[in-house]
Order: C-alpha cells, then structure tokens, then sequence
C-alpha cells in the first residue's frame, strides 16, 4: 500500500509530505495507482519549482519513499501559489484514494 502524510503547519499550510510503499496495484511497470501518486506528486514539486522558484527540500529512498519539505519563508504571494498547487495535489491523490482505496491511504497531521 502507498502511505502518503500531509503535514501542516498550526495555521492549516501544508508544510511537507511523504510517500512510502508500493500500491502492488498490477506488475511493476503496470501499476496505475502507483504511477498516478508518482506522476502527480512529482508534477506537483516539479510545477512548484517551475512557477514560483520554489525549490522543496527532497528526499528519495527505497521503497517507494519521497519526502518534500517546503520553506515557510516565502513572501505570502509565493505561499499562496505553493498552498494552491499542493491543495490540488491532495485533490488529486484524494480521487486516486477513493478509487483504489485498497492500494493508497492518505493521512493528514499538523
């Protein structure tokens, strides 16, 4: 199963994110739970470099492992388009959740 945590500040922004495990959807090279969460979280830190400069601190492991730390010390201009661009990831990874919920579970701490 994918385990995804979104974690947010006291003041509801989403401060950073992990994913761990595999969905074991299909076969690797197969699975569409598993490149639906990649493709979307890894659009999601790549469209936030890309339109506000804001660069995550990333890190990649085995087992399916990302974890993305955004800075808090951002003008609020460039907080609100990161908070925009990762409430729609969280939209997206939600759908992908309510379909294969077997597959990939979301969690949410502050």
């Amino acid at each position: 199963m994918i385990r995804i945590t979104i974690n947010r500040t006291e003041y509801g922004l989403v401060h950073s994110f992990t994913m761990s495990g595999h969905a074991d959807f299909a076969k690797h090279g197969q699975d569409i739970v598993c490149a639906g969460a990649s493709a979307v979280s890894f659009g999601t830190v790549n469209a936030i470099e890309a339109l506000t400069g804001v660069k995550a601190q990333v890190k990649q492991g085995n087992g399916g492992f990302l974890q993305c730390t955004f800075p808090e010390n951002i003008s609020n201009e460039t907080q609100e388009k990161v908070q925009l661009l990762l409430e729609a990831m969280i939209v997206s990874l939600q759908g992908i959740e309510q379909e294969y919920g077997k597959h990939i579970k979301l969690t949410f701490k502050q």
